[in-house]
């Protein structure tokens, strides 16, 4: 590998990294998955939920916090059924308050 003593774009250095390339990948595919459920989220709560990591099909969404997360997991059945259907399948979807920095 050729060191270079430029900065490049991230996208050209994950075309050129097998593991930045896997990285790329998931992210876009994370984020397929939360624009595809998108319109299924109730409109108050959209903006408090992030797409988190997908893991050996197990998708990850991040909330800000347990109230959003609480009424999320009531959806979880109907969200993974619209992904089945879209052809984004996931075998869980696993809901993660995240942590209030202040």
């Amino acid at each position: 590998m050729q060191r270079r003593h430029q900065a490049i774009p991230l996208q050209q250095a994950a075309q050129e990294s097998p593991t930045f390339a896997r990285l790329a990948s998931l992210v876009r595919e994370s984020s397929a998955r939360l624009q595809a459920i998108h319109p299924l989220l109730p409109a108050p709560l959209r903006a408090s939920v992030q797409a988190g990591p997908i893991e050996d099909g197990c998708w990850c969404l991040l909330v800000s916090s347990n109230a959003v997360a609480a009424k999320l997991r009531q959806l979880v059945p109907a969200l993974q059924a619209h992904l089945t259907h879209k052809g984004l399948s996931v075998t869980t979807i696993r809901i993660k308050v995240q942590n209030r920095v202040f």
